[in-house]
């Protein structure tokens, strides 16, 4: 057995790990809202296990919520590529119903479960590593006043590799959910995109892909980060320190819906793109952008992708943060790691 599947068994059996695996499904602790965390023995803040446990619970967190609004990104996604066809959220859902029936809400399902959860687990591991990292480059004179910078400069460098794992199950997804009778999903869905346009399409939209997700993930993080400061300081009427862990987990759920609504419109052009490349065989960024205008390219589908994002990202943080705290770890926000001295 090599290290790095030694390494990979040790966390996977650490009791921390396990604890926080079983609180999330319902296990010994489904009394409590959130277990305590382990008073010793417990994670080491920044080791090599703290950055697993957090891809872990990246996985976690965006597999679940993604796959559980796949009914409203198969309607945002039609509203998108076939405009003339699906004229709003209401219309969208009724003539997907009464064509395809309720399975046609869940085209794609496996494609998304697997893209967003290879994606969370690069998203949040990596973000905590280069948030940390970058900490210690620039020294706690600099740190103390360019956090936002950090904060910034860790989700942009994290989603830069996350979007590498999902580009080829993005592709899949929208074809699947956006050309009828294509493929039923991922295993039949990807070898025959790969048989008719090469593999090359699975990366195709990879640089709108970047367009889209670096600026929401930055805002997402960064965003998340200070409305978490912000709440502490003026809302939350005592210190975080004093607050038990429900009241925090509470903060990161309404920190996390209103980093995503700024999400949402940051990212909602390169959304619209990544769409259409996906649906539109051979299709350019050039030809997109004039077939659909400036207006129509910021704005269609952009109300729904506000109540699906803001929602989605709150309660992405939340169960984030939920399995940080049944791994014995603390909550996100509220300050920079400490650089190294």
């Amino acid at each position: 057995m090599n290290a790095g599947n030694q390494r990979q068994e040790d966390a996977a059996s650490n009791p921390s790990v396990k604890h926080a695996v079983a609180a999330l499904m319902g296990g010994n602790n489904s009394s409590k809202v959130v277990p305590a965390a382990p008073a010793e023995g417990g994670i080491k803040m920044y080791s090599q296990e703290y950055y697993m446990t957090c891809a872990l619970g990246g996985i976690v967190s965006c597999g679940a919520t993604h796959t559980a609004v796949t009914p409203l990104d198969v309607v945002k996604c039609n509203i998108q590529t076939d405009p003339a066809k699906y004229k709003g959220i209401s219309s969208g859902f009724s003539i997907l119903l009464k064509e395809q029936g309720p399975a046609g809400l869940f085209r794609g399902w496996l494609p998304t479960l697997m893209g967003y959860s290879a994606q969370g687990a690069f998203k949040f591991g990596l973000y905590e590593y280069f948030k940390k990292t970058y900490a210690d480059m620039a020294g706690e004179e600099l740190v103390a006043k360019y956090q936002t910078l950090i904060f910034l400069a860790g989700s942009a460098s994290a989603e830069f590799f996350a979007d590498m794992a999902l580009s080829p199950f993005e592709a899949v997804k929208v074809a699947v959910q956006t050309r009828p009778g294509f493929a039923k999903g991922l295993s039949d869905g990807m070898p025959k995109l790969i048989q008719q346009e090469g593999a090359g399409v699975l990366f195709k939209s990879l640089v709108p892909l970047w367009g889209r997700q670096i600026p929401y993930t930055m805002m997402k993080f960064g965003a998340f980060e200070n409305v978490v400061q912000l709440l502490y300081k003026y809302a939350v009427p005592k210190p975080r320190e004093e607050c038990s862990k429900a009241e925090q987990l509470t903060v990161s759920f309404a920190a996390g819906y209103i980093a995503g609504v700024f999400c949402a419109v940051v990212s909602h052009p390169a959304d619209n793109l990544v769409s259409k490349l996906n649906a539109q065989k051979g299709s350019t960024a050039g030809d997109i952008i004039k077939q659909m205008g400036w207006y129509a390219l910021f704005t269609r589908g952009l109300g729904l992708r506000i109540i699906m994002i803001g929602t989605l990202t709150g309660l992405q943080w939340g169960i984030y943060d939920s399995f940080k705290v049944a791994a014995g770890l603390p909550t996100t926000g509220a300050k920079v790691p400490t650089p190294a001295k």
